[in-house]
């Protein structure tokens, strides 16, 4: 995948976190995040996530990063 590729799934799921917010805590929308992305997601974009985060994964949101460390 490009970085191009890894550029636009960061930024899809960093608007995802800040979308679902609203009036919530960083672990309530964390849940809320990695359940959209169990049923969303393919496979390969939730990996390409979470290889990401591994490699420190600079631009997630601190709320990105905790939804992928719920994935399964």
């Amino acid at each position: 995948m490009s970085s191009t590729q890894i550029q636009n799934l960061v930024s899809m799921l960093n608007q995802i976190a800040n979308n679902n917010s609203y009036k919530k805590t960083e672990e309530e929308t964390a849940k809320i995040v990695a359940n959209h992305l169990q049923k969303f997601w393919a496979l390969s974009m939730r990996n390409k996530m979470t290889q990401y985060l591994a490699e420190d994964g600079p631009e997630l949101t601190n709320v990105s990063k905790l939804a992928l460390a719920q994935l399964k």
